[in-house]
């Protein structure tokens, strides 16, 4: 999980800790939770981090549980 390598950057587009934590339903320290144990990439820009937003697709797609 993380970037796309064959994707230029200029074409990433990174999202807040907020909005992250807004599209996934949870509070802010989850996500930098999440940041910081590795499970979800992200960017330090100066005191605040930056996500991929297709990284929080993926970790989001790779959580779903089959409870079929």
């Amino acid at each position: 999980m993380g970037m796309p390598e064959d994707r230029p950057l200029s074409e990433v587009r990174f999202l807040t800790v907020a909005e992250v934590a807004s599209m996934m339903r949870v509070s802010k320290m989850t996500v930098y939770r999440l940041v910081h144990n590795g499970e979800l990439p992200a960017v330090r820009v100066g005191r605040s981090f930056r996500v991929p937003e297709d990284a929080v697709h993926e970790y989001l797609r790779q959580s779903f549980i089959d409870t079929a």
